[in-house]
């Protein structure tokens, strides 16, 4: 269906959208940054820092309540035992996720993650020692690939970067599967970003996992702007790894506890080169205090430390609402939003501004990103200045990204109001 068929306009459009949304009464259950006089925001950043479930704060302040009444003590009769409080969330991941519970598991930061499954699953030879990487990814993900490389005693050299088409934005599938049937031999990871940061795009992680497989490559996945976003099936591509963070979609807050996947497959490979800690140590006999490592079964393997209960807390709140929402209607949602806001943004001619985020809906998530002529920032400045929340990347980028649990198709139609006076 095209988009003159499937949108209007008018504001009443987006008025009667909202009116049929079922996923509508969901923006109830955020705080929305509040305008002096003027009520909610237009808060498109969620790809950034998600909103706040309202419930995060009853969630943390139960656990800062047993704190004080129990001690120590709140390890085991907390109203949420401590002890297993990450267990708590790990169904919600893996239907995240698309895996197995023993696939998945809270733990750390994203950065620390990726670099310890990187330790275990970056294993280079003299013949196969290269990984691939997008260009233009994001500069931790650039930082932690190189600095594996030098580790290991690799010149960076070795980083293949897969770079567009001279003219083109955005990575053309066929040219990825192209590079790794080419160099595949010599490829001993590939580790790319489910979304890009900048552009937007998704990757066809199924295909990419596929083709990666067929060469004896390792495969995994920065999911930090995918988990929430797309409809993930980690486990059914046979992806090997992939690790994504917590405060962007999935609304768990600024520095939240980060997660990861470890195919099925991989669960009881002890073998492999780890860096461990008492966390990922058989629950059973954690607390002898032997001095020898017997790793748990599956992703909890490579936890190193006890978790921060807060955090989970705050994402145990998030996490509820997805499994109400669930992602399939949540992602229906968030094709019919961006979908509307493309439109909306084709209606301007002008050319000082163009999408570089790709057209087609299976090759992106809820952002679009508007390259700004010139890299002229004073656009961005100006739907600032006018209760947009949006974010600059840094040359010429504005980033928005309609979150379908909380933004409606009013706010992608007040956007295009702003943005339209604003090129004015």
């Amino acid at each position: 269906m095209s988009l003159d068929v499937q949108f209007m306009p008018g504001p009443e459009f987006a008025t009667a959208a909202d009116r049929d949304d079922p996923l509508a009464r969901f923006r109830e259950r955020f705080h929305i940054p509040q305008l002096p006089e003027a009520g909610d925001a237009v808060y498109f950043t969620g790809n950034s820092l998600g909103l706040q479930p309202k419930t995060a704060r009853d969630y943390i302040n139960t656990e800062l309540d047993d704190w004080a009444r129990l001690g120590v003590e709140g390890h085991l009769h907390a109203h949420h035992p401590w002890l297993p409080y990450h267990e708590f969330v790990t169904e919600s991941l893996a239907r995240l996720v698309g895996a197995k519970s023993i696939e998945v598991v809270a733990m750390n930061s994203l950065t620390v993650n990726l670099h310890l499954l990187m330790v275990s699953f970056y294993r280079p030879t003299a013949k196969r020692c290269k990984i691939v990487i997008e260009k233009g990814a994001f500069p931790s993900d650039q930082y932690a690939v190189e600095s594996q490389l030098r580790f290991h005693g690799i010149e960076t050299s070795s980083l293949i970067e897969l770079t567009p088409r001279e003219g083109e934005a955005i990575l053309r599938t066929e040219d990825i599967l192209e590079l790794i049937e080419r160099e595949g031999e010599s490829i001993a990871l590939i580790m790319i970003g489910g979304v890009n940061y900048y552009t937007g795009q998704a990757f066809d992680m199924a295909a990419i996992t596929e083709a990666g497989h067929h060469k004896g490559c390792v495969v995994g996945f920065d999911l930090a702007h995918a988990a929430g976003n797309l409809e993930l099936k980690l486990h059914d591509w046979e992806v090997d790894f992939a690790a994504w963070c917590s405060y962007k979609y999935l609304n768990a807050g600024p520095g939240g506890i980060a997660g990861i996947f470890v195919n099925e497959r991989h669960a009881r490979s002890f073998d492999l080169p780890r860096f461990a800690g008492w966390w990922g140590h058989d629950k059973a006999t954690r607390f002898l205090m032997g001095p020898e490592f017997v790793p748990l079964a599956g992703a909890e393997g490579w936890q190193l430390s006890n978790p921060p209960i807060f955090q989970l807390a705050a994402l145990r709140a998030a996490l509820e609402i997805f499994d109400e929402a669930t992602v399939p209607a949540l992602r229906a949602k968030s094709e019919r939003l961006t979908g509307y806001l493309e439109y909306l943004l084709a209606q301007i001619a002008t050319e000082r501004i163009e999408l570089i985020t790709p057209a087609d809906p299976q090759q992106r998530g809820c952002q679009l990103s508007i390259r700004v002529r010139d890299s002229d920032k004073q656009l961005f400045d100006a739907i600032t200045a006018r209760g947009v929340f949006a974010d600059w990347r840094e040359p010429d980028v504005i980033r928005v990204a309609p979150v379908p649990l909380y933004n409606s198709f009013s706010d992608v139609f007040r956007f295009y109001e702003v943005i339209s006076e604003a090129l004015r």
